[in-house]
């Protein structure tokens, strides 16, 4: 049997591998970061160069700093209806006739506010209400022949392009495209035609495609409910408290005419941040940039979200009952990604319950048997404000909520007495940092990088930064965080109640 000096030898060995791996990640980060250019045209647009030429491929991520955090009250949802109406095309894209289209499309916007407001009225008249629905069907169907359909899709897959994408975030909305190299300047010139001469055609269709989003992803499915009732409840006064998707009236209400002042406030050139990736020379993009794109006319940045979740002041709680199995959410208030502490939240979030070796699966699952899922994570429902650690839980069939949050409540007094493990913190630092070098040999995924880093933390060079916060996180650090926001008064709890 080895002798403990053997285990002593081993272990300083592995922990000088370790050392050795993250240095030599340094080094390597150091390197890919001298090699990245950037270009801010006079209308304030930014363009991040990461050049690249392992194979004739570029990768591009438009990212416009808007999202479900920048909505107000009666426009829930539509970051997510704009980004949806991006892929209509433009004035000479996906239309067979744009003069004739804008006219119809222009009466078919009169039609709708005279028929909301015939509907608004305290007692509408129900023959002018089906005159109306009727004029406005019969213009949408003529507006319907000069659409050209999915032409921007199409043009981009003919060039090459399988990756056509968008998505939407609290913090974000972004769009994405992969080309071969020698067809860059066609993506300059149809990106920069899609911000310029946006015609949002068919948007009453692609609203009700957005509404059924909504009901077969969250109305059907009780997690889905939970979730939305969750996040209403932990969030008092910051607009993370209502979904990317949108309150279903305010969704049903929206107007073609919201979307275009929308489009207008925040998708000026001064809020959008594009990465480019992979086979093309800096100077090159550049100089299309300002071709296409400094056409576009300039505005200030709009304003940022002003309001600020206020402090706790005590646990809250919220039950939605559903023929469902139980299912247990706890989450608790932490700062933004930029703030001090964020990196010992997001080693205490791993350490917590993500992986088959973390502390709630191997108390609730393994040992204890009282759940058959249990995790954690930071940055619930996004890292750019103030947010939430969350914890995740399925009841083993003939337990309870109950019996799992005293489970979990032990796990986490036991790292606020404890902390963690010298070899726990080291698999956390090592899969982050592991995670993020993956993340930059891919062009796609480091232009995404790019582009959140240089917003949401202040500069593409963050992005490089994170490397050795996350090497100076201790257990120490892992236990204070943990003291300081993993508290009862801080906590949310919410959980299915299953309907007998």
């Amino acid at each position: 049997m080895p002798s403990k000096k053997f285990y002593l030898k081993l272990a300083l060995v592995l922990a000088l591998a370790v050392v050795l791996s993250l240095a030599a990640s340094a080094q390597n980060f150091d390197a890919l970061k001298a090699r990245i250019k950037t270009h801010t045209l006079g209308n304030g647009m930014k363009f991040i160069v990461f050049e690249r030429h392992d194979a004739p491929v570029v990768s591009f991520h438009v990212y416009a700093d808007v999202g479900g955090a920048n909505e107000s009250y009666g426009i829930t949802g539509i970051s997510h209806v704009l980004e949806h109406m991006a892929f209509k095309g433009t004035k000479t894209v996906g239309t067979k006739d744009y003069a004739a289209e804008a006219q119809v499309l222009a009466e078919i916007d009169a039609v709708y506010d005279e028929l909301a407001r015939e509907k608004a009225k305290p007692v509408p008249d129900a023959q002018r209400v089906a005159e109306l629905k009727a004029k406005f069907d019969t213009l949408e169907a003529t507006a319907k022949e000069y659409v050209a359909n999915n032409e921007y899709f199409d043009m981009m897959m003919r060039e090459g392009d399988q990756g056509v994408n968008a998505y939407t975030s609290n913090d974000a909305t972004q769009y994405i495209n992969s080309l071969p190299s020698n067809k860059l300047e066609f993506w300059f010139a149809m990106t920069s035609d899609r911000f310029l001469n946006p015609v949002f055609r068919e948007f009453f269709k692609e609203r009700d495609v957005v509404m059924e989003e909504r009901r077969l992803g969250l109305e059907t499915r009780p997690t889905g409910k939970l979730f939305e009732d969750f996040t209403a409840t932990a969030f008092k006064a910051h607009p993370y408290r209502h979904g990317v998707i949108g309150h279903m009236s305010d969704l049903r209400n929206l107007t073609r005419k919201d979307v275009e002042t929308y489009f207008k406030t925040f998708y000026g050139p001064s809020n959008l941040t594009v990465g480019i990736v992979g086979d093309v020379k800096p100077e090159e993009v550049f100089k299309l940039a300002e071709l296409y794109f400094e056409r576009i006319p300039s505005g200030p940045k709009p304003a940022g979200v002003r309001t600020e979740e206020p402090e706790q002041w005590g646990e809250r709680r919220v039950a939605v009952q559903a023929k469902a199995q139980p299912y247990l959410f706890v989450g608790y208030h932490v700062p933004d990604t930029r703030h001090k502490d964020s990196r010992a939240i997001e080693a205490l979030a791993n350490i917590l319950g993500q992986g088959r070796s973390s502390h709630l699966y191997t108390s609730l699952v393994k040992t204890k048997k009282i759940a058959v899922a249990a995790q954690s994570g930071s940055g619930f429902p996004g890292d750019k404000f103030a947010n939430l650690v969350v914890v995740m839980c399925v009841p083993a069939a003939g337990k309870t909520s109950a019996e799992c949050l005293a489970a979990i409540e032990e796990e986490i007094e036991r790292i606020k007495k404890e902390s963690v493990t010298e070899e726990e913190l080291t698999k956390f630092k090592r899969g982050t940092i592991k995670g993020l070098y993956g993340q930059m040999t891919d062009n796609g995924n480091m232009a995404s990088l790019l582009t959140y880093a240089d917003v949401v933390l202040g500069g593409f060079d963050k992005a490089f930064e994170q490397v050795e916060a996350i090497k100076a996180v201790t257990a120490d650090d892992v236990k204070r965080v943990a003291a300081t926001y993993l508290v009862v008064k801080n906590r949310t709890i919410g959980e299915i109640v299953p309907e007998k």
